[in-house]
């Protein structure tokens, strides 16, 4: 017995050097992560606007620190209201946040969502980004004059696809961009599409005559020239893009969206804190403000109640345009 204890003695140290410890980022303990198996939910499919904004933000907070193991998941479905309901239902799950934007706004609106965004927990809005009208690189349309000629003189056999449901960004841009050539709204031929991602396939392949998107989701098929930027829908050109806006155009169109993030309902103050506060670090990392640089967003960046009040102020927003293009 002697010569056994302290032979066993050794195996149990070295059982316990070279064992993983058992509490770990993984297994969900609070050591030092901002918040262990936090999960991102998108709403829309893989490559549209919520996609793109949810896995730089997880990439960027990986590589800034403040966390690890981030999933990103995407549960599409009629505007953003399929993963707006999933998320209204996980009551009190801190560990949980969705991507979303102007079109889930809208979406809700428009589908007579039974869940709306005051049945969320506003957590932070994150971005502004200008919406692009683009083409494919065989398209006809030269320059955003060319597409208003045709446009004009028959609505609708020229389609537009949005990457977004009648109500949201992508279909109030266009909208916006016809009265002010002078078509009315009610005759434009607009295909939604379930994110920019979907959408891009058919302005590839000319199924649209033109898409609406926002400049993030289409940077880099800009730059290649798989697409032609006629114009671009916010108040300054893009820099970096050879594109005007719809105003230096002569059409009086100044339009922008957003993108933030939220909640399930019935968090307590500490998990709502938490989410506040990891925001706010990302926000604040140099990896978040070169992914602004690179996606060409703007900063936008409000947090919590301040939050609320906007997303209730863009929903009254949303149901006032609607009814001035008598939609």
């Amino acid at each position: 017995m002697r010569l056994r204890t302290p032979l066993a003695l050794l195996g149990a140290a070295l059982l316990v050097l070279g064992a993983p410890p058992l509490l770990s980022a993984g297994s969900g303990a609070d050591d030092g992560t901002k918040i262990p198996r936090l999960r991102f939910m998108v709403p829309n499919t893989p490559g549209g606007g919520y996609d793109v904004t949810a896995r730089t933000a997880a990439k960027d907070a990986e590589d800034a620190g403040l966390t690890h193991g981030i999933e990103v998941f995407n549960m599409p479905g009629a505007g953003g209201t399929v993963g707006l309901a999933r998320i209204a239902e996980d009551k009190g799950n801190g560990r949980l946040a969705m991507s979303m934007g102007l079109g889930v706004v809208g979406a809700a609106r428009s589908n007579d969502s039974p869940k709306t965004l005051a049945d969320t927990t506003p957590i932070a809005r994150l971005t502004e980004e200008q919406d692009v009208v683009v083409v494919a690189k065989d398209s006809p349309y030269k320059t955003i004059d060319d597409l208003v000629g045709a446009w004009k003189k028959n609505p609708g056999k020229l389609p537009v696809g949005g990457g977004s449901s009648p109500g949201g960004p992508d279909h109030l841009a266009p909208m916006l961009m016809a009265r002010a050539a002078g078509i009315a709204p009610k005759d434009v031929n607009y295909i939604p599409f379930d994110g920019g991602g979907e959408l891009l396939a058919s302005i590839l392949g000319n199924k649209v005559a033109f898409g609406v998107s926002g400049v993030g989701e289409y940077l880099d098929q800009i730059k290649s020239g798989e697409l032609r930027l006629l114009a671009v829908t916010g108040p300054e050109r893009v820099p970096g893009l050879d594109g005007p806006t719809l105003m230096e155009s002569g059409y009086d169109v100044n339009f922008t969206n957003w993108r933030g993030i939220v909640a399930p309902p019935g968090l307590d103050e500490d998990e709502r804190t938490k989410l506040i506060e990891f925001f706010e670090e990302l926000h604040d990392s140099p990896e978040w403000k070169k992914s602004l640089e690179v996606n060409g967003w703007t900063d936008a960046f409000v947090t919590g109640e301040k939050f609320g009040d906007f997303l209730e102020s863009e929903d009254k927003r949303v149901v006032s345009v609607l009814k001035e293009l008598g939609l």
